[in-house]
């Protein structure tokens, strides 16, 4: 179990007031708009920002408590961390890159499990700037899990990378979530990678939790039943006499679906939207949040 009550002021007007608790094993994603806070809680959580007040619990070790001066180190935290730039030394192999994350008292075969399972085989012996951004990634996930973190956070990591290299790393993420039985915590912006891999949705607006369930709950999907389910973007509402054709960016393709005035009543161009099928009929929802 991890437990979370902080709070912190900036000088930018945001006070970040966070209550979490994620059980040991789940998949949870920080939701939101820029500047929300979600961000800051990672770094929070870990210990690259201290907290005005307010304690971190993690599997019954206090991490953080403001009353009891306690505020472990970064280095003392059981955490991976994967940013969005990858972060990884210019100068060392892909190898090198995870080796230099071993703690003296780890096996050596556990890099080359990590190697195995992110099919990073054929470039261990390249340096970073030979890679692709989704190499790079690959490899910045496999570095944040050589300690074997009992947390790991993951700040957009795929924001950079294409819809096609995006679903790939996701595949990676939740292959090594389960393998390594981590508990994760993942802020994202999109949609379908939410949907995807997470377990729990926590919506942060102000500094403060505005939101939170599961998948279906948080997102309205149980309000609909349907064979299959596409998130996408609204680029176009066209009306042709008395119906509308509504042009949904899904990945990188345009799916053009015929709607009536009282689907897309409450649709603009930019507006996320599941696009679902029931009885062989096209559903538009729009993305509750």
């Amino acid at each position: 179990m991890v437990e979370i009550n902080i709070k912190k002021s900036f000088p930018s007007d945001l006070k970040l007031d966070i209550a979490l608790r994620i059980n040991k094993g789940d998949f949870v994603t920080l939701f939101g708009t820029s500047g929300a806070g979600k961000t800051t809680t990672l770094k929070i959580i870990s210990g690259l920002l201290k907290p005005d007040a307010g304690y971190i619990s993690v599997n019954d070790n206090t991490w953080f408590d403001s009353e009891k001066k306690v505020n472990l180190s970064t280095q003392k935290r059981s955490i991976g961390y994967v940013f969005q730039d990858f972060a990884l030394f210019p100068n060392m192999t892909v190898r090198q890159n995870l080796e230099f994350a071993l703690s003296k008292k780890q096996d050596n075969c556990l890099i080359d499990e990590l190697i195995a399972l992110t099919e990073l085989e054929s470039l261990e012996h390249r340096k970073p700037e030979t890679l692709s951004g989704g190499q790079k990634q690959r490899v910045a996930l496999a570095r944040a899990l050589v300690q074997q973190p009992e947390i790991l956070l993951l700040d957009e990591p795929l924001s950079a990378l294409d819809n096609q290299m995006r679903q790939k790393l996701q595949a990676y993420i939740l292959k090594l979530h389960k393998k390594y039985k981590l508990t994760t915590i993942l802020v994202s912006h999109d949609i379908g990678e939410i949907v995807k891999l997470s377990d729990q949705i926590f919506e942060i607006e102000d500094g403060k939790i505005s939101k939170k369930g599961n998948v279906k709950e948080f997102f309205g999907l149980n309000k609909t039943s349907a064979k299959f389910r596409f998130s996408g973007e609204v680029i176009d509402i066209i009306k042709e006499d008395v119906i509308y054709i509504v042009s949904i960016l899904i990945g990188n393709d345009i799916v053009k679906i015929v709607a009536d005035q009282n689907e897309v009543e409450n649709l603009e161009k930019g507006d996320k939207v599941f696009v679902a099928s029931k009885a062989f009929n096209p559903i538009i929802q729009k993305v509750a949040h």
